[in-house]
């Protein structure tokens, strides 16, 4: 039984080499300007590429949807060939590696985001939770995040879109796959989370209605 987590085990098309999975662990390593990832992020991954399965930290999707500083992101091309670094050094050593793709909603500060205001499911703040910033004047540290605004229905089809752009880029990048963070209170969970949502639309309310942003954003 002890040997089974060092045998093979297909997932979909893949073959991963054994069962360890590396989780995604943010870094906040990525080259600024920019927030790309790097020369030491591809040695890092490739370090562990023994594992049957490498999901890479957690990669915003669009500058909206960076919670912390020096994140990666995988929206703009210097990022996918940035990332493209990284994927062929774990490929070299065998490994397999899917990109976890990342919207934090409200769980931001406008010195992450360009200044701009967070957006959520609801305009309800996150209480007790602070973030990492760097806004280039002060000393990077930890700050309370700000209440967001609430998304309209063109904010919701704009997010999607960058979900699905999003995983086209991961394509580009190399990964061979995609994991969809939608846990840990970020923005697919606000969503989900009847305590951030109060929507009085078909996405707030049922719990049918609460999982509607999450299936859009799968389909997509």
């Amino acid at each position: 039984m002890k040997d089974t987590l060092f045998q093979p085990v297909q997932l979909g098309s893949l073959t991963l080499q054994n069962r360890i999975v590396m989780p995604p662990m943010t870094r906040s390593r990525a080259s600024q300007p920019g927030n790309v990832a790097n020369d030491m992020m591809a040695k890092y991954y490739a370090q562990r590429a023994s594992a049957g399965l490498i999901v890479a930290e957690g990669t915003q999707i669009s500058p909206m949807g960076q919670g912390y500083a020096w994140t990666p992101g995988i929206y703009s091309q210097e990022q996918v060939a940035g990332w493209k670094k990284t994927t062929d050094a774990v490929h070299a050593e065998g490994g397999v590696i899917f990109a976890q793709l990342w919207h934090v909603g409200r769980v931001t500060h406008p010195d992450n985001i360009g200044g701009e205001q967070p957006i959520s499911s609801s305009a309800l703040k996150a209480e007790n939770v602070k973030v990492f910033i760097d806004n280039g004047s002060d000393e990077p540290g930890f700050v309370d995040v700000v209440e967001p605004r609430e998304m309209t229905k063109d904010d919701i089809k704009e997010v999607i879109e960058e979900y699905r752009q999003a995983a086209l880029n991961a394509i580009e990048a190399g990964f061979d796959g995609i994991e969809l963070h939608a846990a840990n209170g970020y923005l697919v969970n606000q969503f989900i989370d009847s305590e951030a949502n109060n929507r009085t639309d078909e996405y707030g309310g049922s719990i049918e209605n609460r999982l509607r942003f999450l299936g859009e954003v799968v389909e997509a």
